[in-house]
Formats: C-alpha cells, structure tokens, sequence
C-alpha cells in the first residue's frame, strides 16, 4: 500500500496556478500555438510509466562542459550551474536525461533563425546534455547568456536564460522550463515569466547565487534545483 502512495504521489497532477495558462495574451505568440480544443486525456500505460531509456554510450563527458566543445573557449562569463532532480517526496532522481540550451554572451542562439544582430561565437554551439548521478546531481559548465531583444511588444527584451529539458523516471514527469538569474531587472517587465500567476512558483525559477559552487578565479556558481510534479513542482516555462 505504502509503495502505491508514493508511485502516485510522483505522478500527482501540478496546481494550474502554478504554471502559465496555455494562452497568455501578453505573450502573443500563445494566441495562435495554444490549444483550441480540451485536452484529450490519455490513459496511463506502462510505456508513459516507465520510459524513456537511454543509451550511456550516447552522452560525452564533454556534452556538459559547454565551453570546451571547440577548438577554443567561448566568449563571454563562463559560470558553473549545478543542482537536483527531485520528485515531489524530495527524493532525488537518478540516471534522468537532463538537457539544455541557451543563446551566447551576446544574446544570439547558434541557430539559422535567430536574426538578431548580435556576433555569432564559432567556440559556442549552446547546447549540453548529462545523466543526473545516483543522487539526482546534475552540472554543467557554460557561458551566462545575454538578454536579447524579441518582437513581443515595442522595446522587449528577453532576461538572460537557460532552457531546461529533463524526463525524470518517465514520460509523464517531462519538464520544459526556464532558468533566470537573480536580481535581473529585465524580469520585472517579461511576459514569459510573468505569465504565472503563483508568486512562489516563478521565484522557483530563478536561480540562486552559490558561493561554494563558485571555483575561485574560475567561474561564478549558481544552484538550480528542479522539482518534478506535485505541489512543490518547479514552473514549467513557455
């Protein structure tokens, strides 16, 4: 009985406040790509309950050092992010597929796209990938990423970001979110972030300045722990 408890608070539903509505006029783009119609609700089988696997052999030691995936390092302030993978009981998560990627020091993604003025840096592709350890400990070393205007509305500009892609134990513990910096004054005035209505839920996505993270004359720390469903579950970003 005890392990039903627990297998059904890991896949219990998020609180809608806790998360951005599907269509968040602010957000103009949400107008057109959100859902028209309800949702079709899917019953849970065992292929939504226990995958994805993954191929250890597919994931380099050096996919999650960013800064040293060319034949030099990027440009820019190289920072060190690191965290948990935690299910709703604060158990850690292990052997989990965590992803990110995220625009250069200039603000510009490596991507055809992306037309913003910004340079273009040959040693910074923007992408990692790593398995979270047996304690659910994830970390990557990158380049902070810089704000970079958008077409939302007249002078938006995006805060520096990093997106984050992550599994958990299956598909129905998918995560797609966003992580901000602290004391960035450009969250104040982004329509992304903003979009979720629970105070306590966007400050789960910024993350916190660490200074044992932090290697002396190296590179800056900051800690992101990321919560997957339930209640105390991190934001999932637009």
């Amino acid at each position: 009985m005890e392990d039903s408890k627990v297998q059904l608070n890991r896949y219990q539903n998020r609180l809608a406040s806790h998360d951005p509505p599907n269509n968040s006029p602010k957000y103009r783009a949400t107008t057109n790509r959100h859902p028209k119609q309800p949702l079709v609700i899917i019953p849970q089988t065992l292929s939504e309950v226990t995958g994805p696997v993954y191929d250890y052999g597919q994931i380099e030691p050096t996919d999650s050092d960013l800064t040293c995936q060319h034949p030099a390092e990027p440009i820019g302030e190289r920072i060190i992010v690191s965290g948990r993978l935690l299910d709703t009981e604060d158990r850690p998560i292990p052997n989990s597929l965590v992803e990110i990627w995220q625009a250069n020091a200039a603000g510009r993604y490596a991507h055809r796209r992306d037309t913003h003025s910004a340079p273009l840096d040959r040693n910074f592709s923007g992408a990692g990938r790593m398995l979270t350890d047996k304690n659910g400990h994830f970390r990557f070393i990158t380049i902070k990423p810089g704000a970079y205007p958008w077409d939302n509305h007249v002078n938006a500009w995006r805060p520096a970001h990093i997106h984050f892609s992550v599994f958990g134990q299956s598909f129905l513990t998918r995560l797609v979110t966003q992580m901000y910096f602290p004391n960035d004054p450009l969250l104040e005035f982004d329509p992304i972030f903003n979009a979720i209505e629970d105070n306590q839920s966007r400050q789960s996505l910024i993350a916190a300045f660490d200074l044992e993270l932090t290697e002396p004359g190296w590179a800056l720390g900051y800690r992101f722990d990321i919560v997957l469903r339930g209640r105390h579950a991190t934001a999932t970003g637009l």
